[in-house]
């Protein structure tokens, strides 16, 4: 399936528009409060360059994903409220929806695939919302949502495909442009790529000159090869990262970034425990894989690197015990 051009528009009508970012900003004010956006000298002086680190692990759900959940249950009309939603995830836009859905009063059923991280997973319950592990990997479980969805005649909600969410997580990127309105370079981790598409949005209205990265798992390259492509494809999907573990392309973020992602990196799954490792011994800093992927470009991409002013989005620090441990032993 070929891919439209960036001027094309969602199933649904819409693209996102700094505008949408801008009223997604003012619904956030109420929620949320901006994160920190400080240099570590210790990274520097490993990366060669300025080095500044968007602290999205710090959201009260440890994760970006929640800006963009708040922002789809604040915009919603009464009728899907009542009715309910239905996402899946592998575990941080779990968490969002689940958050956002207890806020607005609002009933959720999440489907993950078997086995989740049990951070994430016993978040999502203890936020009140029902969770269904099912099928070996993602595309599996939004299947079977999307069935439930039908049955119980809830709302679906996509992982990427939702400009209110995209809208939403675009707003961290309004801070980081506020705050550093000069900088040369932001690193993105890619899993979906909603991130990735409000990067993009924001950067090319506030500053064009800015080089968006996308940064994914080698072992989940369905976004990167969607990306380079042209066109949405599936891939093995097979990174101990969850928060990176997508098969497939999703239509909305990649119609975005086509034409304004400056470039896609992939790492591999070593190089990104690597990075956590980093991110806890030189920055203090617990990031789960996906949180650390950003980072772990900083050494695959120095020498493109130096000199210029960096920001690497840290998108999560739901990291499991195993996971932490795994990053520890790797150092040993």
């Amino acid at each position: 399936m070929v891919l439209v051009p960036p001027s094309g528009t969602a199933k649904n009508g819409r693209m996102v528009s700094l505008n949408d970012v801008y009223r997604a900003r003012r619904r956030l004010s109420d929620h949320l409060e901006p994160t920190p956006l400080p240099s570590y000298p210790a990274l520097d002086a490993i990366a060669g360059t300025e080095v500044f680190v968007k602290h999205e692990n710090l959201q009260p759900i440890g994760a970006f994903k929640v800006r963009g959940g708040i922002n789809l249950l604040a915009t919603m009309d009464s009728a899907d409220r009542n009715a309910g939603i239905v996402g899946y995830s592998t575990g941080n836009h779990a968490q969002s929806l689940a958050y956002a859905a207890r806020r607005f009063g609002v009933e959720c059923v999440i489907v993950v695939p078997a086995d989740p991280n049990p951070v994430k997973a016993a978040a999502v319950r203890a936020l009140g919302a029902h969770l269904v592990e099912y099928g070996p990997h993602l595309e599996t479980a939004a299947e079977h949502a999307a069935g439930l969805a039908r049955s119980r005649g809830m709302r679906l909600v996509s992982a990427a495909d939702e400009p209110a969410l995209i809208a939403g997580v675009a707003t961290a990127y309004l801070e980081v442009f506020t705050e550093l309105p000069d900088v040369d370079v932001v690193l993105v981790p890619v899993g979906s790529g909603t991130g990735a598409a409000g990067a993009c949005v924001v950067a090319e209205a506030l500053n064009p000159d800015c080089r968006v990265v996308g940064v994914q798992s080698d072992a989940s390259p369905a976004a990167h090869d969607s990306w380079r492509a042209g066109e949405l494809v599936t891939r093995p999907n097979l990174t101990v990262c969850d928060g990176l573990a997508t098969g497939a392309g999703f239509g909305l973020p990649q119609r975005m970034l086509r034409g304004r992602l400056a470039d896609f990196r992939l790492v591999s799954d070593a190089e990104i425990a690597h990075a956590q490792w980093l991110l806890l011994s030189r920055a203090r800093t617990v990031a789960e894989g996906a949180g650390a992927a950003a980072t772990a470009a900083l050494s695959v991409m120095k020498s493109q690197l130096a000199g210029q002013r960096v920001v690497v989005m840290c998108t999560g620090g739901n990291a499991a015990e195993a996971e932490l441990r795994r990053c520890v032993d790797q150092e040993r």
